[in-house]
């Protein structure tokens, strides 16, 4: 009798675990829509899917991520399975994709290599509104390549995304946390400033001061953000090449009208970045019209190592927070579509083109006309040959001299015949295309 108690109260109780919930219906092909849609915008700038498992080795994410952080102090789901393996959900995707992109060698492929991912990742946070212990992102990631561009084209194209959605005042929190060669000066003096109000800090920003202080400026305390105010910041220690790199993605945003804050206290929630990092916010996104952070990125030059590889990886990439999107009221409810595949290839030479690239790609995107790319090439032979490699009908060649003229070649691959059309008549010479 007692059993059959139990077993009715477990009846009662039956529901999903705290932080996770069942998507259906409406819900379901929202978030379909969305994906379909992010995945047809990553096409456009040349990027290709890969699917991670949703568990790793535990150390993978632990050395991958980094002490120090609530990630791995406090939200990792791990689990020991009956071989004796130690593995973790994924809380996040950058770390198993550079896992996969040592694992499978492709450091021999052309590079960089461009990937979009999307799915569940799991941390075991407190659950709130738009906030879940299972929740979805899509990623777009460039690794293989360390040249300033790319950070402005990962940027560029979650922008995209998320203004295809419905986001419609979009800024850039940016910051620079320099790399191995800087950052050393930056951490010394930022571990001073705190040891001189170790009084004031939170016993979790005293532990992190021991083991990870840049993490302090990420902290949720409110003493400890007070105290952040004043802390030195990570753009006066940069070297010379940092300096160079942080201005060139500066220029870029620029030169694409996005609207940028240098936020100094901006380091992202996790170790492995370095160089750039990034929030993008939509200035009224929240329901009472407050900023509402949608994505964030960076650079991790150095996560190749700190997951077992014996060399450097230059990667940058961004993360989209999916189940914020869908839950906004801005959200246009993207229906699910059939996505196209590319049919032209965008070849760049000289600085003066690469500068004006990305506005070119934009035009072809929104007059829905996919592309393939390799925008951090500077010769025409290596991307002729990539393109005749990936058998696409049409290349696009944009040079100084076209920069100059306001136009473009246009290449037929197949028996070598080209024109040269202005910018303005470009959209209409394309649809004439077979």
């Amino acid at each position: 009798m007692k059993k059959v108690t139990q077993t009715n109260k477990n009846r009662g109780e039956i529901a999903s675990p705290k932080g996770m919930r069942d998507i259906m219906n409406e819900d379901y092909y929202g978030f379909q829509g969305f994906f379909e849609k992010a995945q047809e915008v990553a096409v456009y700038y040349g990027f290709k899917p890969i699917d991670t498992p949703m568990l790793e080795q535990e150390e993978l994410i632990t050395g991958g991520i980094g002490e120090g952080t609530d990630i791995v102090d406090k939200e990792i789901y791990t689990l020991k399975t009956k071989g004796g393996d130690h593995l973790a959900l994924r809380p996040e995707h950058t770390a198993p994709l550079m896992r996969a992109y040592i694992e499978h060698g492709m450091q021999t492929m052309p590079q960089p290599v461009m990937f979009y991912q999307y799915g569940p990742v799991f941390r075991h946070d407190k659950p709130q509104r738009g906030r879940y212990r299972q929740f979805w992102q899509f990623d777009l990631d460039v690794l293989g390549n360390d040249k300033s561009i790319m950070d402005a084209l990962v940027i560029k194209a979650g922008m995209s995304i998320l203004e295809e959605a419905g986001a419609t005042n979009l800024t850039i929190d940016i910051n620079s946390i320099g790399d191995k060669e800087c950052r050393n000066g930056y951490l010394k003096e930022l571990t001073n400033y705190y040891k001189k109000n170790l009084s004031s800090l939170p016993a979790v920003d005293r532990e992190r001061l021991k083991t990870n202080p840049l993490r302090i400026l990420d902290s949720k305390e409110e003493k400890t953000k007070e105290i952040n105010e004043n802390a030195p910041d990570s753009i006066s220690f940069l070297c010379a090449s940092c300096k160079k790199h942080f201005k060139e993605v500066l220029e870029y945003l620029e030169e694409m009208n996005i609207s940028y804050n240098i936020n100094k206290n901006l380091v992202r929630g996790l170790s492995y970045y370095t160089r750039t990092v990034f929030e993008v916010i939509e200035k009224n996104g929240g329901e009472d019209g407050t900023p509402l952070t949608l994505a964030g990125g960076g650079r991790y030059d150095y996560l190749a190592r700190q997951v077992g590889s014996k060399r450097d990886v230059p990667a940058v990439g961004i993360s989209i927070g999916v189940d914020r999107i869908i839950t906004s009221p801005w959200y246009k409810n993207l229906a699910p579509r059939i996505m196209k595949k590319p049919k032209i290839y965008f070849i760049q030479l000289g600085t003066e083109a690469k500068l004006k690239s990305l506005n070119i790609i934009e035009i072809l995107r929104k007059a829905h006309i996919p592309i393939a790319q390799s925008l951090s090439k500077d010769s025409l032979g290596s991307q002729l040959a990539i393109a005749e490699k990936l058998s696409i009908p049409y290349s696009i060649i944009f040079g100084v001299k076209e920069a100059i003229d306001n136009s473009v070649i246009v290449r037929n691959m197949s028996n070598r015949s080209q024109d040269t059309v202005k910018l303005n008549k470009l959209l209409e010479y394309l649809k004439e295309l077979k």
